[in-house]
């Protein structure tokens, strides 16, 4: 079994944008930018024994607001700038009720199965109630990427942070320590 450290796509790897004060997937790869210090701590992140995952609900696609071809585009430059295992996506909206949309924890689980994963001695980072929960109900333990959105905060997460380079460095903290 290895240690996995699962990362939500929007919001971690990627920003966000804001509408309405709510924050949105970008939909067009004009608007698709990556954040501050990822491809660095992703490096550090692999260097230190763990598969990276992403875990990713992109209903967006399944609602039309984004082609499936431009997602595709995103998750080939993610793959191209990121040491990943692989990329796992939920393209349901919640009226699917499917097992694979977070907060529920089916991507997390079928990663874990397929990669053989322990998930007890794995992470799970995201800047959404909804990733944070997952990463509980399947076992694994969280950091909540915090942007201040009252919608977005989460019951109870391992820790709390600004952005994926922060998280790392807690991650790796206890990596060392346990």
């Amino acid at each position: 079994m290895v240690k996995a450290v699962f990362l939500d796509r929007d919001g971690v790897i990627n920003a966000n944008l804001e509408r309405d004060g709510k924050p949105v997937a970008p939909s067009t790869m004009a608007e698709f930018r990556f954040l501050p210090g990822v491809a660095a701590a992703a490096r550090r992140l692999k260097e230190a024994g763990f598969l990276l995952i992403v875990a990713t609900n992109q209903p967006d696609v399944r609602n039309g607001i984004t082609p499936k071809a431009t997602m595709e585009a995103m998750h080939a430059e993610i793959r191209r700038q990121l040491p990943l295992e692989d990329i796992m996506v939920c393209l349901h909206n919640d009226a699917d009720d499917c097992s694979c949309r977070k907060p529920k924890p089916g991507l997390l689980l079928q990663a874990a199965a397929k990669h053989g994963i322990d998930l007890a001695s794995s992470w799970f980072v995201g800047d959404r109630w909804k990733d944070v929960h997952a990463g509980q109900a399947a076992g694994c333990r969280t950091i909540f990427v915090d942007y201040g959105y009252p919608q977005d905060q989460p019951a109870n997460p391992d820790r709390t942070v600004k952005s994926l380079p922060e998280a790392t460095e807690f991650i790796l903290l206890r990596s060392v320590t346990r």
